[in-house]
């Protein structure tokens, strides 16, 4: 899976909450890519109808409230596929091999199954969502900005 989806979040996270419109030279910045990229984005959030380009001026707006964007719709939108994919199947196992014969269909009912939890989680989380998780550790690191975080300090542990 590429990057578009994570793109496409922080690209949205930055509209909502700037307090003037952002180009895409300015979000390239934040996510560490080429305004060209961040165009691409833009426009397949803008087809499905999500964002919308500033006419006359540069910056994008929101067409919805972060509560009314799911996360599943804006995978949709970038990834421009109905079904969430993240897994792929070898594609000429050998037919004379049991395992070559066995193995998409071994795999492929299991990667469906784990493909529907991812799909059912994105359906269930919307941009606002993700903009509160941002805001909590935004809050955390401002109250405590010398506490290490939770996550590095327990995978030193392993």
């Amino acid at each position: 899976m590429d990057t578009k989806f994570s793109t496409a979040i922080h690209l949205l996270i930055l509209v909502s909450e700037a307090e003037q419109p952002m180009s895409s030279e300015q979000i390239a910045t934040s996510v560490g890519t080429n305004p060209s990229y961040v165009r691409k984005v833009a426009a397949r959030l803008s087809h499905a109808g999500i964002i919308e380009g500033r006419r006359g001026r540069s910056g994008f707006a929101l067409l919805k409230a972060p509560e009314d964007i799911s996360m599943l719709e804006v995978y949709r939108a970038v990834e421009q596929t109905e079904k969430v994919h993240v897994f792929d199947i070898h594609q000429n196992p050998s037919d004379e091999c049991i395992v070559g014969r066995n193995i998409r269909p071994v795999l492929g009912g299991m990667f469906r199954h784990a493909e529907q939890v991812v799909e059912d989680e994105l359906a269930g989380a919307t941009l606002a969502d993700c903009m509160a998780r941002m805001r909590e550790r935004i809050d955390k690191d401002e109250k405590d900005p010398h506490q290490p975080d939770n996550r590095q300090q327990e995978g030193n542990r392993k």
